[in-house]
C-alpha cells in the first residue's frame, strides 16, 4: 500500500496551493466539508461551476491531514487508471487496485468529470466498499462518468453543490486579495463580470490593476475602476463563443444588443430577423424577460463585445449611448421611489444606472441620490455612500447626495463633515457618541430614527406599517413582538433595521435563550451591513469575536502592523492576517480603519 501524503499531480494543482489570495468566505461549506472528513462516513461529493474554488475549498478543508491525491485530466482520460498511476502499480486490476486503496484514510479525488473510465469505477468501487473517506470533486456542465454521477444520484454519498460566491464575500475576497481598497460599485462591477468564477474574478483584477486603471476616489482610501474591460487571454476564452460566432448576422446581432443593452429592446430590433434571436436564445446566449426585453444572457459578453469592436464599428452600431438612456434611467429611477414607497426594499435590478457607472458617463445627482437612499435603507451603507459619490461629480453641491453620503458615513460610525440636516445631524451626534443629542435631534428629521435610537415615544402616532409595529414592541419592551417585527423588516430588506430590533430584542426577553439567540440573529444581520456601526448594535461587535480575534484586533487598532502583532504574539505574520480577516468577516468591516472607533463600543453583557 502505497504511503505518499499529499501528493500534488499536476501543475495546476501547484498553482492552486500557492494561490496568492489566502482563503476567504465559504465559512459553512468549508465546516461542512472538515466534518464529513473527520468523520467516519464514506465521504463527499463536491459538485460546481467551472472557477467557483471548488479545488481550493477542499484544498483548505484536508490541510494538516493524511490525505492522498488524485486527478483526472483531459489529456489520460482514455488511459485506464491514469489517475492513479503514482499511487498503483504499472500493471493492475480493478481489484487489485481496490484492495491497495481500501487502507487509505482519505482520497482526495479532483476535476472526476475528468476521469478515465478504469479510475472512474475504482472510486465508485472504493465508494461501494465505505473503507476510505472519499472526497470528490466534479464541474457541473460537463460529461460526467456514469459510474462517478452514480455516486450522489445512487446515494453512495452526500452531494455538496457549490454556489456562485455571493458578493459580500467576494468583497472580502477582494480585500484579501490585494493591498487596494476597491470602493463598493467597483466591487459589484467585478462580481456582475465574473459570476462566480474566481479564476476570472482575478484574471480581471489583476488586468486592471496592472493597466493601471484603478483610480483614486477622491477623499477615500479606495480606487475605482471605470471604463472598458479589457481583452485579456482568459477573458478571450470566456467571451469566445460570442465573439467567434462563424455566421455574420449572429455576430451583428449580438454586437447590436450589446452597445443597446441594457435597455428595453422590443422596438429597436424590429428589423433583424427573429429567427436569429431565437436560435440564440436556444443556445443560451440571450434571454427575454416577461416584458419582451432581450438582453445578453452573460454580463461579460456586452462589455467584451463593446470593448472588441473597434471605434469605428462601436460607432455605427452606438445605437443607444450613455447619453442617450433618459427615459429608461427614469423608469428605473421610478421603480426604486415606488419601491421605497411601498417598504420593499429588496434587491431590484437597475441595470441602466450600473451601465453608466461602468461606462464612467455623468450620473444625474436624482438619480444618484435615490439609489444611494435605497442602498442606505438595505443597509448597505458602503453601496450607499458610492452612489453619493456619483452623484457629487455631476452635481458636486446637491443638497440630497450629500445628505445620504452623511447618513452612509455617520450610521457607519464616522461624522458627516459638518452636513446640514435633521437627520444628518442626528445620526453625526450618535456617531460621535453623543446620544442623549441624537435622541434629542431625532424628531425633528425621520421618526423612525427616534425608534432606532430606543426613543419611540418620540415616533408615537407618526408611523405606519412595520415600523409602527417596532415603535409599539420597543415602547412595550415586548421580546417575541420585537423578534416578529425583525423577521418582518428582514423579509421586505431593511436589514439594518432587522438587526437593530433583534438586538433591542435581546434585552426586552424574559427568557435567555431566547434572549441569545435574537443576540445571535443581530450579530449575523449585522455582518451583511457593511460596517454599520449605530447605538442598537454597539453592544454586539466585540462579544463576536473569539479571545485570539480580541487580542489581535486590540493590538491592531492600537496602531501595530501586522509584523509587529505577530512578533509580540509569537505567530507568524500570515497567521495574524487570518485572524484578522476572520475579525473583519465577524465584524462587518472592510480593513482596519474601522478599529479604534470598534475598540471604544462597550462591552456586550450577559444575555
Amino acid at each position: 500500500m502505497p504511503t505518499h501524503v499529499a501528493v500534488t499531480t499536476s501543475l495546476r494543482d501547484a498553482r492552486t496551493l500557492e494561490t496568492p489570495w489566502p482563503f476567504t468566505g465559504r465559512a459553512d461549506e468549508l465546516e461542512l466539508v472538515r466534518r464529513s472528513v473527520a468523520s467516519g462516513r464514506g465521504g463527499l461529493v463536491v459538485t460546481g461551476p467551472a472557477g467557483a474554488g471548488k479545488t481550493r475549498l477542499v484544498t483548505e478543508a484536508v490541510r494538516g491531514t493524511d490525505c492522498l491525491r488524485a486527478a483526472g485530466t483531459p489529456e489520460t482520460r482514455d488511459i485506464p487508471f491514469a489517475a492513479f498511476a503514482h499511487l498503483l502499480p504499472e500493471r493492475v486490476t480493478l481489484h487489485r487496485a481496490v484492495q491497495l486503496l481500501s487502507d487509505a484514510r482519505l482520497l482526495l479525488v479532483d476535476d472526476a468529470h475528468l476521469l478515465d473510465g478504469a479510475s472512474a469505477a475504482l472510486v465508485h468501487q472504493l465508494a461501494l466498499h465505505g473503507r476510505t473517506r472519499l472526497l470528490v470533486v466534479a464541474a457541473d456542465g460537463a460529461p460526467v462518468p456514469g459510474a462517478v454521477s452514480r455516486l450522489w444520484s445512487g446515494e453512495l454519498l452526500p452531494r455538496l453543490a457549490l454556489e456562485p460566491l455571493p458578493r459580500d464575500e467576494t468583497a472580502e475576497l477582494l480585500t484579501a486579495g490585494t493591498d487596494t481598497v476597491l470602493e463598493p460599485l467597483t466591487v459589484d462591477r467585478l462580481h456582475r463580470l465574473a459570476r462566480g468564477d474566481l479564476r476570472l474574478l482575478r484574471e480581471l483584477l489583476t488586468a486592471v490593476r496592472e493597466g493601471g486603471r484603478l483610480v483614486p476616489v477622491p477623499d477615500t482610501d479606495q480606487r475605482a475602476w471605470r471604463g472598458p474591460v479589457p481583452i485579456t487571454p482568459a477573458v478571450r476564452e470566456r467571451a469566445a463563443h460570442v465573439l467567434d460566432r462563424t455566421r455574420a448576422e449572429e455576430r451583428e446581432t449580438l454586437e447590436r444588443l450589446a452597445f443597446a443593452e441594457p435597455l428595453a429592446l422590443d422596438l429597436d430590433l424590429d428589423d433583424l430577423d427573429v429567427r436569429i434571436l431565437e436560435n440564440l436564445e436556444t443556445e443560451g446566449l440571450v434571454t427575454v424577460d416577461d416584458r419582451g426585453a432581450t438582453r445578453l444572457a452573460h454580463p461579460l459578453h456586452g462589455p467584451v463585445l463593446r470593448a472588441a469592436a473597434g471605434r469605428l464599428r462601436a460607432r455605427r452600431l452606438a445605437a443607444r449611448t450613455p447619453d442617450r438612456t433618459g427615459p429608461a434611467l427614469e423608469a428605473e429611477r421610478a421603480a426604486l421611489a415606488l419601491r421605497i414607497e411601498q417598504a420593499d426594499v429588496r434587491p431590484l435590478d437597475a441595470p441602466v444606472g450600473d451601465w453608466l457607472v461602468a461606462e464612467e458617463a455623468p450620473l444625474p445627482p436624482r438619480y444618484a441620490a435615490l439609489r444611494a437612499r435605497f442602498a442606505r435603507l438595505r443597509g448597505r451603507l458602503h453601496d450607499a455612500a458610492a452612489w453619493a459619490r456619483e452623484g457629487l461629480r455631476t452635481g458636486p453641491d446637491d443638497p440630497d447626495c450629500l445628505t445620504e453620503l452623511a447618513l452612509a458615513t455617520a450610521q457607519s460610525g464616522a461624522g458627516t463633515g459638518g452636513v446640514p440636516g435633521a437627520a444628518a445631524a442626528t445620526w453625526a451626534a450618535a456617531a460621535h457618541g453623543d446620544l442623549d443629542e441624537a435622541v434629542r435631534t431625532a424628531g425633528r428629521g425621520d421618526p423612525y430614527d427616534a425608534v432606532r435610537l430606543g426613543a419611540p415615544e418620540r415616533a408615537a402616532g407618526r408611523l405606519t406599517g412595520v415600523f409602527a409595529a417596532h415603535a409599539d414592541a420597543l415602547g412595550r419592551e415586548d421580546g417575541p413582538a420585537l423578534d416578529r417585527v425583525a423577521e418582518e423588516l428582514e423579509r421586505r430588506g431593511f436589514l439594518l433595521f432587522a438587526a437593530e430590533a433583534s438586538a433591542q430584542a435581546v434585552s426586552a426577553h424574559r427568557d435567555p435563550r431566547a434572549a441569545r439567540t435574537a443576540r445571535t440573529r443581530a450579530a449575523a444581520l449585522a455582518r451583511r451591513c457593511q460596517g454599520a456601526r449605530t447605538p442598537a448594535l454597539s453592544g454586539l461587535v466585540l462579544g463576536e469575536l473569539t479571545a485570539r480575534q480580541r487580542q489581535i484586533v486590540t493590538l491592531a487598532a492600537a496602531g501595530l502592523s501586522n509584523r509587529q502583532i505577530a512578533e509580540r504574539l509569537t505567530l507568524s505574520v500570515r497567521t495574524v492576517g487570518n485572524h484578522l480577516y476572520g475579525a473583519y468577516t465577524r465584524l462587518g468591516a472592510g480593513d482596519r480603519t474601522a478599529l479604534p472607533w470598534l475598540m471604544k463600543l462597550p462591552e456586550p453583557q450577559p444575555a
